[in-house]
């Protein structure tokens, strides 16, 4: 005989932490934390927005799994001034070139 939590876990089997889903005709989304203990699970969409949702919630989304959007400013709310020209092609960079912001810092 299963026990009541078994068909609770049983809802988020499969589902990992950093997977993306889609909403049929709507947002799609990231899950950041999922609890079975509080039987809960969160999820960021591109946009930003956490929601927390419970597991009928969850099943009433019909989320299907989707890969993760090209690109990433989405949810940090970047344009790209913000990050510059990502554009340039990383396999012809001379030794020394300077890509990573950090190596701009002044560290004397």
């Amino acid at each position: 005989m299963k026990a009541e939590g078994d068909d609770m876990i049983g809802v988020f089997e499969g589902i990992e932490i950093g997977s993306w889903y889609r909403i049929p005709g709507g947002a799609s989304f990231e899950v950041v934390a999922l609890d079975l203990e509080s039987e809960s699970i969160e999820i960021q969409y591109y946009d930003g927005a956490i929601e927390e949702l419970d597991f009928d919630s969850w099943l009433e989304l019909a989320a299907q799994p989707t890969s993760a959007p090209n690109d990433a400013a989405g949810a940090l709310d970047l344009n790209r001034g913000d990050y510059g020209d990502l554009s340039m092609d990383f396999d012809t960079n001379q030794p020394g070139d300077r890509l990573n912001p950090l190596d701009q810092l002044d560290w004397r």
